[in-house]
């Protein structure tokens, strides 16, 4: 059961990270006008983003693999958690207070993925 919940905190995480990675072009887009080395940075914090959502899957998968029952794999479902904790509250005081409503489900998204790794990593 722990390998279960572990691989669904990472499949929503990886699946957020797509979610991110495919608008990229109109999220640029809907801040036009706006200068190139501007562009250039907003896509790379909104492609960043998706990559280190990718990651994170890939090492709670690699944990889960390794052994969902060991301690390291304790602690590694403890600090990704942490960090979608840190990146859920950086999007609810930034993202989320706009109308978009993705940025609203993101918090939520993020939360929920780190609770399931925090269940886990204490059964």
């Amino acid at each position: 059961m722990t390998s279960v919940l572990a691989y669904v905190a990472a499949a929503l995480v990886g699946l957020w990270g797509v979610a991110h990675a495919i608008p990229t072009r109109q999220v640029v887009a809907g801040f036009e006008p706006i200068e190139p080395d501007n562009r250039r940075v907003l896509t790379q914090e909104w492609l960043a983003e998706a990559f280190t959502m990718w990651g994170l899957a890939a090492i709670v998968v690699a944990a889960t693999l390794a052994g969902s029952e060991t301690t390291v794999a304790a602690w590694v479902y403890r600090a990704v958690a942490g960090l979608l904790l840190g990146l859920a509250g950086l999007t609810a005081v930034t993202g989320a207070r706009t109308a978009v409503i993705w940025f609203k489900i993101c918090p939520v998204l993020l939360t929920t993925s780190a609770v399931l790794l925090l269940v886990v990593s204490f059964l």
